[in-house]
């Protein structure tokens, strides 16, 4: 039995949710404000903003970081869909830089139906501990 996209899109936020690691009060607005900052700074842009976001390294250990998790999210899709290849955060941004427009609109449109998913999973508070 075959899923569509739409399906598969919506269980893979499903299954991030769930093992979410940042403070879910602090991600929910951050969702939510995604897809127009895509729309509005870039798509390359916005996964720059997200990185250079990112709090030091002790206390992304102690409790999770909201922009890192975001790029992560975002980035383990676009790897999952074959839309850009595994590595550091600065050589995804470097992939996506590089990119062929057509491709680069292909992955910007795939996160933006991607993060529809995710904004209303994470504000519906499905998963609220």
């Amino acid at each position: 039995m075959s899923r569509t996209l739409g399906q598969e899109r919506a269980q893979y936020c499903l299954q991030k949710l769930e093992k979410l690691r940042c403070d879910r009060a602090e991600f929910k607005p951050l969702t939510a404000g995604l897809p127009a900052m895509i729309l509005q700074n870039g798509f390359g842009q916005t996964l720059a903003f997200l990185i250079s976001k990112e709090k030091n390294k002790e206390q992304k250990e102690q409790n999770g970081d909201k922009h890192r998790t975001a790029f992560d999210i975002i980035t383990e899709w676009l790897i999952k869909r074959k839309l850009i290849h595994q590595g550091k955060p600065s050589d995804i941004l470097k992939q996506i830089s590089e990119m062929e427009q057509s491709k680069y609109l292909q992955a910007q449109k795939e996160t933006l139906a991607m993060l529809e998913w995710l904004k209303r999973y994470a504000n519906a508070e499905l998963l609220e501990e």
